[in-house]
C-alpha cells in the first residue's frame, strides 16, 4: 500500500510524510512547490521520501500516481482566509477543483482518501465546544473552499469512493509559514527579534491550538481505522485565548515586548474549540503536545536557526 500526500511540501503535509516514513509507511508527496519552503524539502530530502512536483488539478498525472488500494492524503490547499476574502475566486479554483480531481481519481482508480478540512467549515459557532454535529455555516471562501469539498467526497462516495475527513482547528509546529497562517509562528518570530506582538482585535477571541504531530497521529489513527465516511474533529479541547498566547510566549522569550492590537481582520471567527470526544472514541485519538511544551520546542527551534521558513 503507498501513502499519496497531496501538498506533502507544505506545513502539514511534510509533516504528515515524514512521521509516516518512520513508521512504516511506503509514502511520495506530491505538491507544486508554490508555497512551499526550504525546512520542508530539505526535512524531506534528508528523509528520502520522494517528491513530485505537479498540481493537484492535473488529472492525468494524479492517474500515474494513484492505482488501487492506495490511500491518498489530500492536505493540499490555499488556507489564509484573509487572503480567501480578497481573492475569493482563486480558493475556489484551487482548493475546491483540486478536491473534485483528487477524490474522482481515487474513486476511479479504487483507492481511499483521507480529506485534510478545517474548523473553517463550521463558521461562527453557536455552541462550545464545537462537535461535528454543529451547523456548517462558514464565513470565509477559505472556510467555503473546504466545505464544498467534503460535499464532493458525500457525492462520490455514492459511487464507491471511500474517505474520512478531518477537521483541524488551529494548527502549529515545526515548519509553519507566518506568511499564510499561524499566530504562534508570527509571535514567536516577533518576540525573538524584540518586536510588538501584533494582535488583531482585542484579543479575547479563543482558538483551539494543535501541534502537527498531534494531527501526524490522527492520520495514521485514520488509515488503520478506516473510518470511511466519517468525519472527525482534531484539536487539543482546550480554548486558549489570542492574548493569553501572547503573554505566553512574551514569558518564554521576550518579558519586555510589548503587545499592540490592530483592527480585527474579516472573516476572523471570534471564539472557538473544539469536542473531540468522537476522535477519542472512534480513532483512539489522544492529543500527547500541550501548549507551551510545544510552544518551547519552537522556541528552541527557531532560536537555533532550524526552523526556517523561506518560501522558494
Amino acid at each position: 500500500m503507498q501513502v499519496l500526500i497531496t501538498g506533502g511540501a507544505g506545513f502539514i503535509g511534510h509533516n504528515v510524510a515524514l512521521i509516516l516514513k518512520g513508521k512504516g509507511y511506503d509514502v511520495i508527496v506530491l505538491d507544486s512547490l508554490e508555497r512551499s519552503t526550504t525546512f520542508a524539502l530539505q526535512r524531506l530530502s534528508s528523509s528520502d521520501v520522494p517528491l513530485i512536483r505537479g498540481d493537484i488539478r492535473n488529472v492525468a498525472l494524479l492517474k500515474k500516481l494513484v492505482s488501487k488500494g492506495d490511500i491518498v492524503v489530500h492536505a493540499a490547499a490555499y488556507i489564509s482566509v484573509e487572503e480567501s476574502m480578497k481573492n475569493p475566486e482563486v480558493y475556489i479554483d484551487n482548493n475546491v477543483m483540486g478536491s473534485l480531481a483528487v477524490a474522482k481519481v481515487c474513486l476511479e482508480a479504487g483507492a481511499s482518501m483521507i480529506y485534510i478540512s478545517s474548523a473553517a467549515v463550521y463558521g461562527e459557532p453557536v455552541k462550545l465546544p464545537i462537535d461535528e454535529a454543529h451547523p456548517t455555516k462558514p464565513i470565509s471562501p477559505y472556510g467555503l473552499s473546504k466545505l464544498f469539498g467534503e460535499q464532493i467526497l458525500e457525492l462520490l462516495a455514492r459511487q464507491g469512493l471511500r474517505y474520512t475527513v478531518l477537521r483541524l482547528f488551529n494548527v502549529y509546529g515545526p515548519g509553519q509559514s507566518s506568511a499564510y497562517a499561524g499566530v504562534i509562528s508570527r509571535f514567536i518570530e516577533q518576540a525573538l527579534e524584540s518586536q510588538r506582538l501584533i494582535i488583531y482585535g482585542d484579543g479575547l477571541q479563543t482558538r483551539d491550538f494543535v501541534h502537527v504531530y498531534d494531527v501526524a497521529q490522527a492520520v495514521e489513527l485514520a488509515l488503520e481505522k478506516e473510518a470511511y465516511g466519517e468525519k472527525f474533529n482534531i484539536a487539543y479541547g482546550k480554548p486558549v485565548s489570542i492574548l493569553e498566547l501572547a503573554q505566553l510566549i512574551k514569558k518564554l522569550t521576550c518579558p519586555d515586548c510589548r503587545v499592540e492590537h490592530y483592527p480585527p481582520r474579516p472573516g476572523d471567527i471570534r471564539y472557538s474549540y473544539a469536542d473531540i470526544t468522537k476522535a477519542k472514541s472512534v480513532l483512539g485519538y489522544q492529543p500527547t503536545i500541550d501548549l507551551e511544551k510545544g510552544i518551547s520546542e519552537l522556541i528552541r527551534l527557531k532560536s537555533n536557526g532550524q526552523n526556517s521558513n523561506n518560501a522558494l
